[in-house]
């Protein structure tokens, strides 16, 4: 493993809260974002979505670039001396996803910088994988740290699938949950941050990430059978760089966004890695009441472990934060206490 990077501090804005305490807490008490928009369902109702609650009625990029601000600003906040010193990786939707509300990622950077009152970015990345773009970020996080390029990394994710685009591609597909249709997802927005330094600063630390590819993915034209071997193999590179095996972790969080592939995926990896005599393992996901929030869902996973060991509520350590999306790619990556 490439250096070791802990998280120092997080931001959120989401549709159970405009901040990270606020939204970890509603998540905590399993408060829910969902409500019925201005969008139509699948069988002409209005379609029920997890919207962010902003002061202004924004639209398209510059609604995302609000949400990612946000994320930004409460996190530099809660560590100002890293203002000035952060190189940015801006995680988002995956390019060419019908109705991503990102259509250039250079002005989108250059948007958040003027709202952030920050220079522009000279030394910001974009990764464009959805749901699993945490993952990729994470790696190229740690590199820059480990080699000295900078002193702190922020990784913010945001997406949103609250676009009529993506909703009528998702109800073609029949994606969307609804009454005639239990096996889908309710479709949300958010934006997630999180500020890394180098060991010895933060309150959790990275021991291990993997990134996979599953062939037999959602949309897999080859009719393959879904064995799991993408999320196993990010699992196990996860865990051989932390230096445990499956059973020694405390719980694990996942993107687990309603439909049963997902769950079907996740405990898959489970049961092939599970050696001999295993406690219960708690499984969280933020997914349960912020929808599907797409590449802003690892940072959220992230801050939701953050600030259950600040707070005293989190269920054992380490902890494995996984992500996939719909074309395979998945990852996962493990963190514990730092000490």
């Amino acid at each position: 493993m490439t250096g070791s990077v802990e998280i120092v501090s997080i931001g959120m804005v989401t549709a159970v809260g405009l901040d990270a305490p606020s939204s970890c807490a509603a998540m905590r008490a399993k408060l829910d974002g969902f409500q019925e928009t201005r969008f139509r369902g699948p069988r002409g109702g209005w379609l029920t979505g997890a919207p962010v609650p902003l002061p202004r009625t924004w639209i398209g990029e510059k609604r995302i670039a609000h949400l990612a601000a946000g994320a930004i600003v409460e996190a530099f906040d809660n560590f100002p001396e890293a203002r000035g010193q952060t190189a940015l990786i801006l995680c988002i939707g995956e390019e060419g996803r019908p109705g991503h509300p990102v259509r250039n990622a250079a002005n989108l950077l250059r948007h958040i910088a003027d709202i952030v009152e920050v220079e522009a970015y000279s030394r910001s990345r974009v990764v464009a994988y959805g749901r699993p773009s945490g993952h990729v970020a994470l790696e190229q996080a740690r590199r820059l740290i480990s080699a000295g390029e900078t002193p702190y990394v922020m990784i913010v994710g945001v997406d949103s699938y609250l676009t009529s685009e993506t909703i009528r591609h998702h109800i073609g597909e029949n994606r969307i949950l609804a009454p005639q249709n239990p096996n889908g997802f309710i479709p949300g927005e958010a934006a997630a941050a999180v500020l890394l330094s180098q060991r010895g600063t933060g309150t959790l630390r990275l021991t291990g990430l993997g990134l996979a590819r599953e062939l037999a993915a959602i949309y897999n034209r080859q009719d393959l059978p879904l064995r799991g071997d993408g999320m196993t193999a990010a699992y196990r590179a996860a865990l051989d760089q932390t230096g445990i095996e499956m059973n020694r972790l405390g719980y694990r969080i996942s993107d687990l966004v309603g439909e049963q592939y997902w769950f079907r995926q996740t405990a898959l990896a489970s049961l092939r890695l599970i050696r001999g005599r295993d406690a219960f393992q708690d499984l969280w996901s933020p997914t349960e009441f912020v929808g599907n929030v797409g590449a802003a869902v690892v940072p959220m996973m992230i801050g939701m472990a953050w600030t259950a060991v600040r707070k005293g509520y989190d269920k054992g350590n380490p902890v494995l934060v996984e992500a996939s999306n719909d074309s395979g790619a998945c990852g996962a990556a493990i963190f514990a206490v730092a000490s």
